[in-house]
């Protein structure tokens, strides 16, 4: 028999909590200069734990063609990816405000 998940009380298979998830978050993208004047995207505001905030950075790293780190509920990525990651996380279903 299939586990039931406590949230939605639909089967793991079945599960929605993760897209309900991602609809009520807004995602804010900004650019901060760092040491030397290097740019870093920062990617903010994503804080229900339904959402793997790991596999989402994997996500824009790779789609990006950059490095970058999970630090708290933040994803930085190195470089100037604004566009990219407001991009990408439309496509995975975030509403985005680009700053």
């Amino acid at each position: 028999m299939a586990s039931i998940c406590n949230l939605c009380g639909l089967p793991e298979e079945l599960c929605i909590c993760e897209e309900i998830a991602k609809e009520q978050q807004k995602a804010v993208i900004s650019i901060v200069r760092r040491r030397y004047g290097k740019k870093v995207t920062i990617v903010e505001g994503i804080d229900d734990t339904a959402i793997d905030i790991g596999e989402l950075a994997k996500i824009l790293k790779s789609s990006c063609a950059s490095g970058g780190t999970v630090k708290g509920r933040t994803i930085e990525l190195q470089g100037d990816h604004k566009k990219r990651a407001a991009k990408v996380l439309e496509q995975n279903g975030y509403q985005v405000e680009v700053r």
